[in-house]
């Protein structure tokens, strides 16, 4: 009889000093739920996942299999990747995973899928998951577990890794640019996005191939199947605010903070920011480094020539000056300066009534204001509405804003107090 007593104690010590160790897994506690918490991951199937840059059913290698999300082993370097339907700003990622011996694999943010793009680490950042010990070549230690891939390494005081099929715990925290990996309870990194820092890393190492990089504020999580088996369990995600923040686009100096594509020319003088046709007479664009989703700007123009320019929103450029996204109309009198023009796609989506040409002033300085707001974009021209528009492409937009040069030559634009508002 004291055996048997002893015997219930003893399940009764673990249930209160180790509570939710049976029947966990998978699972949110009460707490965590009114937090806020979500699974990814619900233990049973492949919800909430789909194939990167496709649909449902999830035809990648990868199956819900004894309450993990667990890959088969049969992908590649540029196959094999499921992505989550939703997409996430700032979070904080909990997961636990285990790796095969000699296992490769990573769990990526912010991924943007576009048909060009051909995997998802070319926009995406990447927690790397990987045997440290067991992997058959060598490894540097940017490519190891818990390392943002390419570009931040861990603290090898405070990494402990787990062995090739044991579990660990990971965490990943990206709240408004700072970002933070953890390992079985140690944090590991630490750094901040879209600093100079960040940017000189990107520049120096792996990602010259790949120019839109890291520099999306939102996206879908990617795990990859890179032929090995990996396991995932207990995916929880918990969404964090949006801060928004101000920003001087241009110094006033120069072109700190801008990348030029094209031949064209752009410069500083007298505290402009200048451009101008150069012989090639060709398109060409300054764009910023970082991407803007939701924001609100403005900035001052002069047409002291030909002033077919523009300013593009939530655009990329594919390749050399063939550029994707949305372009708010600078141009002469009677062209419909404020208008909305979709490169490579619709066209005018958005072209200002007749009476309101008369408010671009000519042979001098005119103030823009764009705000995009979601799928809604507003503008303003000296203070007046040009155009207010709601649509579901622009929504689902990312990218930089950029400046343009339109072909045909003879162009010359001025650009000042350039200011913009993250929403």
């Amino acid at each position: 009889m004291k055996q048997f007593i002893s015997f219930w104690l003893s399940i009764l010590f673990v249930g209160l000093f180790f509570p939710g160790c049976k029947q966990t897994t998978n699972k949110l506690t009460e707490q965590e739920a009114k937090d806020g918490w979500v699974l990814l991951f619900d233990g049973k199937s492949l919800n909430g996942w789909r194939d990167f840059k496709g649909g449902t059913p999830v035809t990648a290698p990868w199956k819900a299999e004894k309450g993990t999300l667990t890959s088969l082993g049969h992908g590649s370097d540029s196959t094999g990747y499921i992505v989550t339907e939703k997409q996430y700003e700032n979070f904080i990622l909990a997961f636990d995973w285990k790796i095969s011996e000699g296992g490769n694999s990573g769990l990526l943010y912010h991924v943007v899928e576009r048909p060009e793009l051909k995997t998802p680490y070319v926009t995406g950042p990447e927690y790397q998951l990987i045997d440290d010990v067991g992997f058959p070549d060598p490894i540097e230690d940017w490519q190891k577990a818990a390392a943002d891939y390419a570009m931040y390494v861990c603290d090898p005081e405070k990494k402990v890794l787990n062995k090739a099929g044991k579990w660990n715990t990971s965490k990943i925290i990206f709240d408004n640019g700072h970002v933070e990996h953890w390992l079985n309870g140690q944090k590991v990194i630490e750094f901040e996005a879209w600093t100079e820092d960040w940017f000189t890393r990107k520049k120096s190492g792996k990602w010259d191939f790949a120019p839109e990089y890291g520099l999306a504020r939102s996206g879908v999580f990617a795990v990859q199947d890179h032929g090995s088996r990996v396991w995932f369990k207990n995916m929880k995600i918990k969404e964090l605010p949006r801060k928004p923040k101000q920003e001087t686009l241009f110094n006033g100096k120069d072109l700190t903070g801008w990348e030029t594509y094209g031949t064209e020319k752009w410069y500083v003088e007298n505290g402009d920011m200048v451009c101008e046709s150069g012989p090639d007479k060709e398109y060409g664009y300054l764009g910023t480094r970082k991407y803007y989703d939701d924001f609100d700007l403005s900035l001052d123009f002069k047409q002291e020539a030909n002033g077919n320019s523009g300013v593009f929103i939530r655009s990329y450029i594919k390749t050399g000056v063939e550029i994707s996204g949305w372009q708010v109309e600078v141009a002469p009198p009677n062209h419909d300066t404020g208008g909305i023009y979709e490169s490579y796609g619709r066209g005018w989506i958005a072209q200002i009534p007749d009476e309101k040409e008369n408010i671009l002033k000519k042979d001098d300085w005119n103030t823009m204001r764009i705000k995009v707001d979601g799928d809604t974009i507003t503008t303003w021209l000296n203070g007046e509405v040009m155009t207010e528009l709601k649509d579901e492409k622009i929504g689902q937009g990312k990218g930089r804003i950029l400046l343009q040069i339109h072909s045909g030559g003879g162009i010359k634009v001025r650009w000042k107090n350039i200011m913009l508002t993250e929403l």
